[in-house]
């Protein structure tokens, strides 16, 4: 069970932090005076009241190690090789990439689609919606769970793992 204060990850909604553990106001007694976190999505708006034993997918958010682990890792995550003419079984496939909420995952599929996004635009051609919202939908998930590991804004996220892939490589 999470406590009061933590960062977690929640559903396709990315960070948010646990503001309460209650029984919220308006909930009928009927529900066993069943628990539920009070969630605020850190990049969104609003309040969420979710039952804390939901089947819907949340861990905590990745530690300071783990995010800087993650960094130097990225240049050896292979993009994905899934390929197929029909937008809807792509759109399938990115979804369930999201879905894992899986760090590696994501950066999989932001290299896949910024590669095919690069392909395109060097043949003079318009990238296709799908993979843009895709794409930007990875890349909101992961530069907010980094944001938050490393205290880092979020703006300043996408510069940060750009600058720390080019020392790696200068080093290496």
């Amino acid at each position: 069970m999470f406590q009061k204060g933590d960062y977690i990850i929640y559903g396709n909604t990315g960070v948010c932090q646990v503001k309460d553990i209650c029984i919220p106001d308006g909930i009928s007694s009927d529900s066993n005076d069943k628990l539920y976190y009070r969630l605020a999505p850190v990049y969104g708006s609003g309040t969420i009241y979710i039952p804390v034993d939901t089947s819907i997918y949340m861990r905590p958010v990745l530690s300071r190690e783990q995010a800087l682990q993650l960094i130097s890792d990225i240049p050896d995550i292979p993009a994905d090789t899934f390929t197929s003419r029909d937008q809807r079984i792509l759109a399938e496939h990115y979804k369930e990439k999201i879905h894992t909420h899986e760090c590696e995952s994501l950066i999989q599929l932001i290299k896949t689609l910024y590669l095919k996004t690069q392909n395109v635009t060097r043949q003079r051609k318009r990238p296709c919606q799908t993979d843009l919202q895709y794409m930007k939908k990875a890349e909101e998930l992961l530069h907010g769970e980094i944001s938050v590991a490393l205290g880092i804004p979020l703006e300043k996220v996408a510069d940060y793992i750009r600058h720390s892939i080019g020392e790696k490589k200068a080093s290496s």
